[in-house]
């Protein structure tokens, strides 16, 4: 064999180990707005787990925080990001379909927040992420969010009054505060402690788990269970990123989202069962007695609202949702 054909041989050689499934990685980058020992970490890392396992490392999560949710969602849409592990609060800016869900005491409790959004309700609702550049993966969660505050106890709609209150860049939530006669203010989560430190804001509005997670007992003395709104999570990817998977590594991946889904709502059920004591423990008044009616009387106007705005049909068939 001649010199130039030997070479030729080592060329091809060198070439098909490269391209060798066994020896090509290919990186997924995961962000979300919370740090890695929260509800979004424990979903992201066992969703990684059962990924590179499945696929025999030939793919690797990386998983990355990033506070700006609307920049995480965004950087998915181009592509310069594979996929967003968040809340849907700034996701009904990107696909109208979603703020349905946001809608305040729209859910009873747990078991029927994430029945409803297992069933073909929530799955019709993520197969209207396509016609915008996005892919819904699955429906992860946040939690029932409740009120905090640094000026006074809130024990009912009055107390709200005046407040000024940090939301998500939600219209939804933001006109449920305006009806209760506080001053939503929409501001990215990364800018949240800083506004509660400087009195930019009075309080804000979070699951337990966030609260616990973020210490924001540290700029926040009273702590309300109101439980206004039932707060889904989402996992949201780039359709390119989805299309390039053979169809075994999509399964697969489906199938490691699903246990990422199961290890977040674990998470979420045991800091909910833990969260108010420790938040006892580090220094804040807790109101555990809530008049609901009472708050929901008051946002008769914004329910009203919702029903023009939003999807009727659906809000009714979320509400009288039943387990089979």
């Amino acid at each position: 064999m001649t010199l130039t054909r030997r070479a030729a041989f080592a060329a091809l050689a060198l070439a098909a180990a490269a391209a060798s499934p066994a020896r090509a990685q290919t990186t997924i980058t995961i962000q979300h707005p919370l740090p890695s020992a929260s509800h979004y970490g424990a979903g992201a890392a066992a969703l990684k787990e059962s990924f590179e396992q499945a696929t025999g490392g030939r793919y690797r999560i990386n998983i990355q925080r990033n506070d700006n949710e609307r920049e995480i969602i965004e950087s998915v849409q181009i592509g310069t990001v594979e996929c967003y592990l968040g809340s849907t609060g700034p996701v009904g800016n990107f696909v109208p379909a979603v703020r349905v869900v946001d809608v305040p005491f729209l859910f009873r409790d747990y078991a029927h927040a994430r029945g409803v959004l297992d069933s073909e309700i929530g799955q019709s609702i993520l197969q209207q992420f396509n016609a915008r550049g996005l892919v819904g993966v699955i429906w992860m969660e946040n939690g029932f969010r409740h009120l905090t505050n640094s000026r006074h106890a809130v024990n009912n709609p009055a107390d709200v009054r005046g407040l000024k209150v940090r939301t998500m860049e939600n219209p939804v939530h933001m006109r449920a505060f305006s009806t209760l006669g506080a001053l939503p203010t929409p501001m990215a989560f990364s800018e949240l402690v800083p506004a509660l430190q400087q009195g930019t804001v009075d309080g804000q509005e979070n699951p337990i788990p966030v609260i616990v997670a973020n210490n924001l007992n540290q700029v926040q003395r009273f702590l309300t269970l109101t439980a206004h709104v039932y707060s889904p999570g989402l996992l949201i990817c780039n359709p390119a990123m989805m299309q390039q998977m053979s169809a075994a590594d999509r399964t697969a991946f489906l199938a490691a989202a699903r246990a990422g889904q199961q290890a977040n709502r674990d998470r979420v059920s045991a800091d909910e069962a833990s969260g108010v004591a420790a938040l006892r423990q580090r220094g804040m008044e807790v109101v555990t007695q809530v008049d609901t009616a009472a708050f929901q009387a008051a946002l008769a106007p914004a329910f009203a609202q919702y029903e023009r705005e939003l999807d009727a049909a659906t809000l009714r068939r979320i509400r009288a949702w039943q387990p089979n």
